[in-house]
């Protein structure tokens, strides 16, 4: 077992059966069904606690990491993240619901979201969150006419363009200067005269975001002085203090053993080496540092189960081998896929898997592994190694708990998977399995 892919509680019982959180994931299915999400607290704990530790060591001003919510957010995730803490960026007004509903402080959210409607503006107006980070001059303007009769000022951040382009796939790149999200630099000036006359904002900072799943630290340092560089503008040509800087998240996940466990560690030191040495070069006083991490807390926390319906053999259409031989593609067909995960089909995300009631069993079959939807594209994992399968196997994928369940959907009317909440032998259901009834919940029969 690649132990930096799976949960850190997973272990291989004695009879090679896959165990997460002290639960074995063989009995959980046969007695919950499958496709069953599972999350790992453990993991979601040590995750949290590592990047706060981290940044509390590397810096020596206020910090506060936020919890990006759009990797999985529900009730039970915003109450964990409460317990640890933490602070919470989300980016609709359904997120802010849920995380409200559960009890989550209104001070230590943060409303994100390139294109935020005006009534989930008011919404977090009226809750009184931390920070609304605004996106455009257009958003800009309307807060300052929303907030025009408030007694106290809403604290807000300008999100940056950058123009720092990150190594990643483009469809999660957002830090180049054509990105749909942040500010242009060009626009900052425009900015800083609309806040002159809006005396129900409070501008706290600059934040920028540069994409997801990054390796590479480098870019950070690049985009943290564009940051400082506009602050400074802002104090010497406009008057406006920032005390609050934000370079976001991103910070990747390995997937597949090839990839490199994510290093919070370094990702902290070197966030923070450069703005302390950025701020000491242009004299400029130490911010609030506010970082987002959200895949590198949830994603390796989840892990998905899937029963094993069908074999499908398929003779590759090349010429034969030079001995002769007919290549063949062999498929084995489970009962989840695009609809509760729709990286792969979406940008060609790669995973790691085994047969969780064969977890013991050396892989010595390449298949595909091909999900129960009517798209062709709906084909989980590609030439991955895994013990020979029969109907009735039970697959689990790693690092299965960020962007899965976010982005699932109803696709053919599948009710979406359940998942639990798994500690020391222990589990609780954060989400329930949909039935049908709730598939028909918001229709009205026409007369």
């Amino acid at each position: 077992m690649d132990t930096h892919i799976w949960p850190i509680t997973a272990a291989i019982t004695g009879d090679g059966h896959l165990e997460i959180g002290g639960c074995d994931t063989v009995v959980l299915a046969a007695e919950r069904g499958t496709p069953l999400y599972l999350l790992d607290a453990a993991t979601f704990r040590t995750n949290c606690r590592t990047y706060k530790h981290a940044f509390a060591r590397h810096y020596p001003g206020d910090v506060s990491v936020h919890y990006a919510s759009k990797a999985l957010l529900n009730t039970g995730i915003a109450q964990l993240l409460h317990a640890e803490d933490m602070a919470l960026d989300v980016v609709s007004g359904g997120e802010l619901w849920v995380a409200l509903r559960a009890g989550f402080p209104a001070a230590r959210i943060h409303l994100h979201g390139n294109a935020k409607p005006r009534a989930e503006l008011e919404q977090a107006l009226a809750a009184g969150i931390g920070n609304i980070v605004v996106d455009t001059l257009d958003e800009l303007v309307l807060l300052a006419i929303l907030t025009s009769n408030q007694a106290k000022p809403q604290s807000i951040l300008l999100r940056i363009a950058p123009g720092v382009a990150a190594d990643t796939h483009a469809h999660i790149q957002t830090g180049q200067a054509d990105s749909k999200f942040g500010l242009p630099l060009g626009q900052l000036d425009a900015a800083a005269a609309i806040l002159q006359d809006a005396p129900g904002l409070r501008l706290r900072g600059l934040h920028c975001h540069l994409g997801s799943q990054l390796f590479d630290p480098a870019p950070y340092p690049r985009a943290i002085d564009v940051l400082l560089d506009a602050a400074v503008r802002l104090r010497d040509q406009h008057g406006i203090v920032c005390d609050e800087i934000s370079p976001g998240g991103g910070l990747g996940v390995a997937y597949t053993v090839d990839q490199a466990a994510p290093d919070i560690d370094l990702f902290a030191a070197t966030i923070c080496r450069a703005v302390v040495e950025g701020c000491e070069q242009r004299r400029f006083p130490l911010p609030t540092l506010v970082v987002e991490p959200g895949r590198s807390i949830v994603a390796r926390a989840g892990v998905a189960l899937y029963s094993v319906l069908a074999r499908k053999h398929v003779a590759a259409e090349t010429q034969p081998t030079t001995d002769n031989q007919q290549l063949t593609t062999t498929y084995l067909h489970i009962d989840g896929g695009m609809a509760d995960n729709i990286r792969p089909a979406l940008y060609g995300a790669t995973y790691t898997a085994l047969l969780a009631n064969h977890a013991n069993t050396k892989p010595d079959t390449r298949v595909h592994v091909s999900g129960r939807y009517c798209e062709s594209g709906d084909v989980l994992l590609r030439d991955v190694l895994l013990p020979s399968a029969i109907p009735g196997d039970l697959l689990a994928v790693a690092v299965a708990g960020a962007y899965t369940l976010s982005m699932a959907s109803n696709y053919n009317l599948v009710p979406r998977p359940a998942l639990l909440l798994v500690e020391q032998g222990q589990t609780q259901i954060m989400q329930r399995r949909e039935t049908y009834e709730d598939l028909v919940r918001r229709d009205s029969e026409i007369q």
